[in-house]
């Protein structure tokens, strides 16, 4: 089928549209630099401007039948009232721009949107969360409700909508991992906080996997949480990392240092969830890897030798 991708010039995007490619899908994408995002993809991709905010042109969405939704302003920065407002926009604004092209272009019939885990909010208390728990009451927590109510707009025009909620994406060459792996590997890694919070984490591969697996599962709708089925503690997390690079990881970052450099989010950190993916198992999808320590391994094969 001919998919439509937004962010595909982001952490994710390059991934996905290789992995549609090799599925046998044709890829247009839409972007705010489209030259920049085609010169990162390979050859036979095509490009539409999408920048979240202006209407998209009649053309983008022409023949596509399946979407899937990536873009956003990053999360991971201090939440300025600005940097709040732009996050904010980014996610619902951006969606709601994007489902309105949908409904116009009428071909799409699938559409898989990315949401968050922090949909469930912090301060759950290790308490195991499932798609069908309530949504927290923070600000990450209503940004993400705002962003699925944008993306059910979709599912109430008749187009199959799966809402990603998506974990903490383990990859060298970007977010969390790739921010701790300086740290870590000087042995000066450890627990943030207390360490009792919960990482629900998911190998990038697993990810970009699940994506395409809720694009052409037909049965498959509705919310969908995006996470490995075996989420750990921080403090685990911080012990299996230090010990997959032969180091020690024995330190802590107390919670005031952290909230003095990132302000309101570093509750992300802090805080946490232990969230499982109850109805990607249950649709018959197989994690490749379940186990952080292996999918550390399969990450760093070089490190701790």
């Amino acid at each position: 089928m001919k998919v439509a991708c937004t962010g595909a010039s982001g952490f994710l995007g390059p991934g996905l549209v290789q992995g549609l490619l090799d599925a046998g899908h044709t890829v247009h994408v839409l972007s705010r630099n489209v030259e920049h995002a085609l010169s990162r993809l390979p050859s036979g991709v095509t490009g539409s401007f999408f920048d979240g905010s202006t209407p998209l042109s009649p053309d983008a969405l022409a023949g596509a039948e399946g979407v899937v939704h990536l873009a956003g302003e990053p999360v991971d920065q201090r939440w300025t009232h600005e940097a709040k407002q732009r996050i904010h926009a980014s996610r619902v604004e951006g969606t709601r721009v994007l489902v309105e092209a949908m409904k116009q272009a009428g071909s799409v019939r699938h559409f898989v949107c990315a949401s968050a885990v922090g949909f469930y909010g912090g301060a759950r208390e290790g308490q195991t969360l499932t798609e069908e728990d309530a949504p927290g009451d923070d600000f990450l927590a209503h940004v993400c409700q705002g962003w699925e109510a944008e993306a059910l707009r979709a599912a109430e025009a008749g187009v199959r909508t799966v809402r990603l909620r998506i974990g903490v994406v383990l990859h060298p060459a970007g977010g969390v991992l790739h921010r701790m792996l300086p740290v870590f590997r000087m042995g000066a890694g450890g627990r943030v906080g207390h360490g009792h919070q919960y990482v629900s984490w998911v190998h990038r591969e697993d990810l970009l996997a699940l994506m395409r697996f809720a694009l052409e599962h037909p049965t498959l709708e509705g919310a969908v949480n995006a996470t490995s089925p075996e989420p750990v503690t921080n403090a685990t997390f911080a012990h299996t990392l230090g010990a997959v690079l032969g180091r020690p990881a024995v330190l802590q970052v107390p919670g005031f240092v952290l909230k003095a450099r990132f302000g309101e989010m570093a509750r992300v950190a802090l805080e946490g969830q232990r969230v499982m993916p109850r109805r990607a198992l249950e649709a018959g999808f197989q994690f490749r890897h379940p186990d952080l320590g292996g999918a550390l391994r399969e990450l760093l094969p070089h490190e701790g030798a």
